[in-house]
């Protein structure tokens, strides 16, 4: 049984996975308290918003609906990759799921059909929500479907779960069909790689960071990633020899 992380645990992760995190209005008491329990936490569930444009939705999913009162998320995240925090604690995301569904995330198996809703998964899960249409025809940047990974293996990662730990809403409540326009197996799989052990690069002559990135990660403008990962003030300044710690990929 995992109790959840506070606030200022859950900013730390998030940042420390690389990610761009905007602080929204009273996010670390912003909650459902007194409207069900928070915790213990087994899991981390993605959703898409059915909404457009980042501040509309991020002021959605502060305030919530008169029939959905808010926050109905823990963080939003944004097609730009930016992950609004807008809640810590109950919050109106999950609703109520399949027990059979919520046993297999605790046991990391995979998931049976969702068929039945007798359990409330906002007791038992983080929420992110993911600004798209959800008619399966607004795009997912790529930048977007990094930041969902990485928000997700964030919080794996300070719980000690794998990627089985992460589901979609359509996997847990009968009915639903978000997230629409990716695969929740494919994001688990890249959640899997990201969760992997670190490798690690010896500098050589000649190398910089950038260079770095291009060989092993298969793009240049990554370096910022090898900096934040081996904590470099200055990322101009790396020596022959010494060891760097590489993300996957």
């Amino acid at each position: 049984m995992a109790p959840p992380m506070s606030a200022a645990s859950l900013l730390t992760v998030l940042k420390d996975e690389g990610l761009h995190v905007v602080q929204v209005g009273n996010w670390r008491t912003h909650n459902r308290a007194g409207h069900g329990a928070w915790g213990p936490v087994h899991g981390v569930m993605i959703h898409h918003t059915v909404t457009s444009g980042t501040d509309a939705t991020v002021r959605i999913c502060y305030d919530g609906y008169a029939s959905l009162p808010g926050p109905p998320c823990h963080g939003v995240i944004a097609k730009n990759g930016w992950v609004y925090l807008v809640g810590c604690g109950h919050a109106n995301h999950a609703g109520r799921g399949d027990r059979d569904v919520l046993n297999a995330v605790i046991a990391e198996t995979p998931l049976p059909p969702d068929n039945e809703t007798d359990t409330d998964g906002n007791v038992h899960f983080y929420g992110f929500e993911c600004e798209n249409r959800g008619d399966g025809k607004d795009p997912w940047p790529a930048v977007q479907l990094e930041a969902v990974e990485a928000a997700a293996a964030a919080i794996c990662r300070f719980h000690h779960w794998n990627e089985r730990s992460v589901i979609g809403h359509r996997e847990w409540q009968p009915g639903k069909v978000d997230p629409l326009g990716f695969t929740m197996d494919a994001m688990r799989a890249r959640i899997a790689e990201r969760l992997a052990p670190l490798r690690t690069y010896r500098v050589r002559p000649g190398d910089t960071l950038s260079s770095i990135a291009a060989e092993l990660l298969g793009s240049l403008s990554r370096w910022p990633e090898i900096a934040r990962l081996n904590g470099l003030e200055d990322a101009d300044v790396i020596r022959v020899g010494q060891v760097l710690k590489i993300p996957q990929r």
